[in-house]
């Protein structure tokens, strides 16, 4: 299952919400807000408290980086 940490009005995240949607994935959403515990748990996952954050455990891949997130989506998925 794809699991993605983002915020709503995010560039970054939109992106790559636009991508799943177009790839038409089934994905959770992890709405992670500053201050969230969605962020904390960023943090103990990821390393780091930045969104976007895509969780794929079906491949065992974890990433930072909506063009590096979009990239994998298309090689996995596309």
């Amino acid at each position: 299952m794809i699991e993605l940490y983002h915020m709503e009005r995010c560039p970054f995240c939109v992106k790559v919400r636009l991508k799943l949607e177009a790839l038409e994935l089934d994905w959770i959403s992890k709405t992670s807000p500053p201050g969230s515990p969605q962020r904390e748990k960023l943090m103990e996952i990821g390393g780091k408290q930045q969104v976007p954050f895509l969780v794929d455990s079906e491949h065992g891949v974890a990433m930072y980086e909506s063009d590096d997130i979009i990239n994998y989506l298309e090689e996995t998925y596309g």
